[in-house]
């Protein structure tokens, strides 16, 4: 892939030598993690979307979780040690992160945020995620997920 059609969260995993694959799909607009699994030909469980949160402290935190599964708040702001949460305006998306709404990744964000992925992922064999722009995913364990983005596991979606 030339230089060009590289993303932050591309050369992130580059930079501490993770190994990915990608996959590119014809997208033009926002389009719903569900949809994206099935144009991947790929199964639900091992799409996961990128949710950017605030708590009452001001601090931004990222959840990773499967795209048809809800954010618990109140487990999120627990898993962080926070009193509340509440998700950030879609507005402010790119101006925190660096990436757009349905290209934002939890990989090589403008600044490193506490970021926590749902416990489903631990189980899997490979996790796909945001590769950092519409129409780009990206696959790879989820062991190198949590050491690019230093994340952590933890019981963050509603029942």
């Amino acid at each position: 892939m030339s230089k060009e059609l590289k993303t932050n969260a591309m050369r992130m995993l580059d930079k501490l030598k993770i190994p990915y694959e990608f996959q590119t799909y014809e997208c033009e607009n926002f389009t719903d993690g569900v949809q994206i699994a099935k144009m991947l030909g790929q199964p639900v469980e091992i799409v996961y979307k990128t949710l950017v949160t605030v708590g009452k402290s001001s601090k931004y935190y990222v959840f990773v979780l499967p795209v048809d599964r809800e954010m618990d708040l109140k487990k999120c702001a627990r898993a962080v040690g926070e009193k509340s949460l509440e998700p950030i305006h879609v507005k402010d998306i790119q101006s925190i992160t660096g990436y757009i709404r349905g290209g934002c990744s939890p990989i090589g964000m403008k600044k490193q945020f506490r970021t926590v992925i749902h416990e489903s992922g631990k189980a899997l064999e490979t996790i796909i995620v945001s590769g950092g722009r519409l129409g780009l995913q990206l696959k790879l364990t989820p062991e190198n997920l949590v050491k690019a983005c230093t994340g952590e596991f933890a019981d963050i979606a509603a029942e």
